[in-house]
């Protein structure tokens, strides 16, 4: 079941079944009331245009507001597609599982086994990383390793190749590591294993099955839909719309280019939900694999960037005051979205966006849907307390370096600051950023002077320990270990 309410294409309510919807378990829905709350938040940040699909007990109900296209006007409705960034690592994982599941891939064989030309820089841990650490971004893996294999059906073969010798953040297995070369090597696998591009499996072992119409990989699949285009610009302003649609290569597909609306992303959330089985009854996972990706495999030293308390096997893992949930966040070029899925309550909330403050309307209205919907309360944002505790640098001092990134930390009078520099083949992506560190914790701080390029307000910066003793800091969930 579904319920579909928008703007339609002349600013008039589209309303497609009744404003108020009674879920199974007797909640009212008032569907006008988050209407209203969509539209005002997305005003009020700044934000072109906004999808969001809430699932209750087994009903998609979906809403739009806004615009596609600051230039053009036109409407977004709830049959919009959007550009998803990184969720697109659900939609990897999830395909691996079922892979692993139907015993055509091992979770603990190391990734040479299926991919004898996969290596890393050190020939030791080439060994050590397996499917299970790739999907848990415990590998060791950098993640910013980008290159552009081009756009024919061997990109993802080209893209491994070219990885020869990547650098890892830390050794496999010893932590956490956020990791998109893990994943684009995840959907190498998932072509070797299936004979058939990354995208066609996609399409034949998930997206079919699960009947999700309006979910695809690549852009002259997206041009057959009303597709929202990425808008940047100053934090607090209307921001235009981008220079390109789409600046990822063919590559990026595995870990971020799944491009859906919002309805589909919330039913792909229905099948977790559901306990593997599709809304038609088709059932694409087991109970058993449906409960092995949200086990944590993981603690997550850096609780704040993505909200994340543990990760599992793809899914980000949240404790929301003892509730557990699970999702994924992601972006591409002005474009923002946001799963969280509170199975105590049968609820998962998706919301699509095309730039602006898309994470303040995401803070603001998940905190007041999960709490109606599904008794949960969240953190409240991440900042510095009005009474900072007082810190002692010094142990903190030094210089961490992982690929791309050399971040050196300094005190002056008491106060602490970070130099964050990209080197190597990131060493034109952006000026060098100096960071002011606002004490949070005794290692946790909120990083100010970053821009729009990492984050609208306080960036956190965590400092953490490997289980060799070797200090580390998180930024921006990546692993840098101290070198000096």
């Amino acid at each position: 079941m579904s319920t579909n309410v928008s703007w339609d294409e002349q600013g008039n309510w589209d309303a497609r079944d009744s404003w108020g919807a009674r879920d199974s378990a007797g909640r009212k829905l008032d569907l006008a009331h988050w209407q209203t709350r969509l539209d005002a938040l997305r005003a009020k940040h700044h934000v072109p245009g906004a999808s969001l699909a809430l699932l209750v007990d087994g009903t998609v109900h979906e809403l739009a507001s806004g615009v596609l296209h600051r230039g053009t006007g036109v409407a977004v409705t709830t049959d919009s597609v959007f550009q998803m960034g990184s969720i697109a690592k659900i939609y990897t994982a999830t395909l691996i599982l079922r892979l692993a599941e139907s015993g055509a891939l091992d979770l603990d064989a190391p990734v040479v086994d299926v991919l004898p030309e996969f290596s890393v820089a050190d020939p030791e841990a080439t060994h050590a990383i397996t499917t299970r650490r790739l999907l848990s971004h415990t590998s060791g893996l950098t993640c910013d390793f980008n290159h552009d294999s081009g756009r024919g059906d061997d990109c993802l073969a080209k893209y491994v190749e070219a990885a020869k010798g990547v650098a890892l953040d830390c050794p496999p297995g010893t932590g956490i590591s956020y990791s998109s070369v893990g994943y684009n090597v995840l959907g190498r696998i998932i072509e070797v294993v299936t004979g058939k591009v990354w995208d066609q499996a996609l399409k034949d072992l998930l997206l079919t099955p699960l009947g999700l119409t309006h979910t695809m990989t690549l852009p002259e699949e997206a041009l057959r839909f009303r597709a929202a285009m990425g808008h940047l610009g100053e934090p607090g302003r209307a921001p235009d719309p981008a220079p390109e649609w789409d600046m990822m290569p063919r590559s990026a597909g595995p870990y971020g280019r799944v491009i859906a609306s919002a309805g589909d992303l919330a039913r792909l959330a229905r099948m977790h939900l559901s306990g593997g089985i599709a809304e038609d009854g088709t059932r694409v996972l087991s109970e058993e694999t449906v409960a092995l990706m949200q086990r944590r495999v993981v603690d997550c030293p850096d609780k704040w960037t993505v909200s994340s308390d543990g990760w599992g096997l793809g899914w980000t893992l949240y404790d929301w005051n003892g509730v557990p949930g699970y999702g994924h966040d992601g972006a591409s070029i002005g474009q923002y979205g946001y799963l969280r899925v509170v199975p105590s309550a049968g609820v998962a909330v998706a919301l699509l966006t095309n730039g602006g403050g898309a994470r303040e309307v995401y803070a603001a209205l998940y905190r007041e849907l999960l709490a109606e919907l599904a008794g949960v309360t969240m953190p409240e944002p991440f900042a510095p307390p009005a009474q900072p505790p007082v810190v002692d640098f010094a142990p903190l001092v030094g210089t961490y370096r992982r690929e791309g990134v050399v971040i050196t930390v300094t005190e002056r009078d008491g106060a602490g600051q970070a130099l964050y520099e990209f080197v190597d083949g990131m060493k034109d992506f952006s000026e060098p950023l100096r960071i002011d560190l606002l004490p949070v914790t005794e290692t946790v701080f909120a990083g100010t002077g970053v821009g729009a390029a990492f984050s609208q307000d306080y960036m956190p910066v965590v400092f953490s320990t490997l289980p060799d003793g070797t200090g580390c800091v998180y930024i921006g969930m990546r692993c840098g270990p101290k070198v000096a």
